[in-house]
């Protein structure tokens, strides 16, 4: 099935070559997981896309009529992959935001498929040698401009690597191009802080809100020392890391217990689709 997609609530596939989202990256996006026509993390969701309008000054969307449009785009499919793309509109040339914005709102959904290998034994990853700049007025959001991630991720193309780590300008691990990075220290969950770069995850936050978790930087010693490695993101869920820097692990039961929280949530996990055990 191909990807179903609506602008300003409209199904349709283009949007102005002046919108401010495609010529400066001003606007924010949420990438949500719809399962059997559940979003069970949107809360999360809506209270990052609140933030991050806030921070940058953007009207807040309709909340009940953006997530009706969600579910509409999501009709018919078990599992999705929605995101929800919010800019402040067109805009003439120029830096300065237009005196009246007219918001676009992009919704766009198409089937999700994961990877039931990566969730059983874990992932091999990298390191990136792009780094993320130190930038704390946009640290934490997700907003549009993504060129860091996006040249970490093509550092490299071989398949056996899934992820790779980046690093902030002093060397510590901030998390890897599409999820953030936890690591297990004696008994002690650990995440690195989000606060001058890097995007602040919703599933970090579920983990958080679940766990006990102390937000300190992580340099690459203690990564490689770690009892357990994961990664978490709102559509892969708990990816446990089973390969990095010559060191390995297997998924261990930290990193098990958050997988069955995930799934009590209401997110299925690839082996267990449709079981109720």
């Amino acid at each position: 099935m191909t990807m179903r997609r609506s602008v300003n609530f409209i199904d349709a596939e283009m949007v102005s070559a002046t919108d401010r989202g495609f010529t400066y990256g001003d606007g924010l996006f949420e990438t949500v997981r719809v399962h059997h026509g559940n979003a069970p993390l949107w809360h999360r969701h809506l209270s990052r896309l609140h933030d991050g309008c806030a921070r940058l000054h953007l009207a807040h969307p309709d909340e009940k009529r953006l997530h009706a449009e969600v579910m509409r785009l999501c009709d018919g499919l078990d599992d999705a992959v929605v995101r929800i793309t919010l800019s402040r509109g067109p805009g003439e040339r120029g830096y300065a935001s237009p005196a009246e914005p007219r918001q676009t709102i992009v919704v766009a959904s198409s089937p999700l498929v994961l990877d039931r290998a990566a969730h059983e034994q874990g992932i091999a990853i990298r390191l990136c040698d792009t780094r993320y700049g130190d930038q704390p007025l946009l640290a934490g959001m997700k907003h549009l401009n993504r060129l860091e991630q996006v040249l970490a991720r093509a550092e490299w193309s071989d398949t056996s690597r899934s992820e790779g780590l980046m690093r902030d300008l002093f060397g510590n691990v901030i998390s890897a191009t599409a999820a953030n990075l936890f690591v297990v220290l004696d008994g002690r969950f650990v995440t690195p802080p989000v606060d001058r770069c890097g995007v602040a995850g919703v599933a970090r936050a579920e983990v958080m809100a679940c766990r006990q978790v102390r937000v300190e930087a992580v340099s690459l010693e203690q990564l490689v020392k770690a009892d357990e490695v994961f990664l978490t993101s709102a559509v892969r869920g708990i990816l446990p890391v089973r390969a990095f820097a010559g060191r390995t692990w297997s998924p261990g039961p930290l990193t098990r217990a958050l997988q069955t929280h995930w799934r009590g949530l209401g997110l299925s996990l690839p082996w267990n689709e449709g079981s109720d055990t």
